[in-house]
């Protein structure tokens, strides 16, 4: 995929500052509403986002860091790597969700969870527009961060924005069936 690096990082805010609406609207909902889950097995408003928070706790401080370290400057395209593009796309909700297995430690089903995870994430998204501000004077395609399932992997910044906002849309979408 072949995009003016300006455009992706406007994309992604756009859908960031949806995403963050959408959880602002919902502050007011009861415990019950936010905990409900449509069967035994599916996750409830809050658990979808306390399993985006767990991974924003991963991915805000690695995208920070690398941002910080580099000293490269803008490019006027950004051209996505293999890896990055296929599990960017693979994050992106479709019309009937396809279910993926998380891992243990960030799946949050079952858990006691309160209306702090709401404010936790809206914290954390508006981190990320602000990464998403900073990244527009930096090489999305020369700086490289890591994945959260290990270190041998990185992805080009543009696509680590691309494939935690695009899971961050999922689970929002998921979140609103709950509605």
């Amino acid at each position: 995929m072949k995009i003016p690096s300006q455009q992706l990082l406007h994309d992604l805010k756009v859908i960031t500052e949806q995403n963050i609406q959408f959880v602002e609207n919902i502050l007011n909902e009861t415990d019950k509403k936010l905990n409900f889950r449509l069967s035994e097995k599916s996750w409830s408003i809050l658990e979808c986002l306390e399993h985006l928070n767990c991974y924003g706790k991963f991915y805000i401080p690695e995208i920070s860091k690398r941002i910080k370290n580099s000293d490269t400057k803008s490019t006027v395209i950004f051209n996505s790597g293999i890896l990055g593009n296929y599990f960017a796309k693979s994050m992106l909700p479709k019309e009937k969700l396809n279910t993926m297995k998380t891992f243990k430690s960030m799946n949050p089903i079952h858990s006691t969870l309160d209306k702090s995870v709401l404010n936790e994430f809206i914290t954390q998204q508006k981190q990320m527009m602000h990464l998403l501000n900073e990244a527009e004077s930096i090489d999305l395609n020369k700086v490289k961060t890591s994945i959260s399932i290990t270190n041998l992997i990185q992805f080009k910044l543009g696509d680590t924005f691309r494939f935690v906002i695009y899971h961050t849309l999922r689970h929002i979408e998921q979140a609103k069936k709950n509605l």
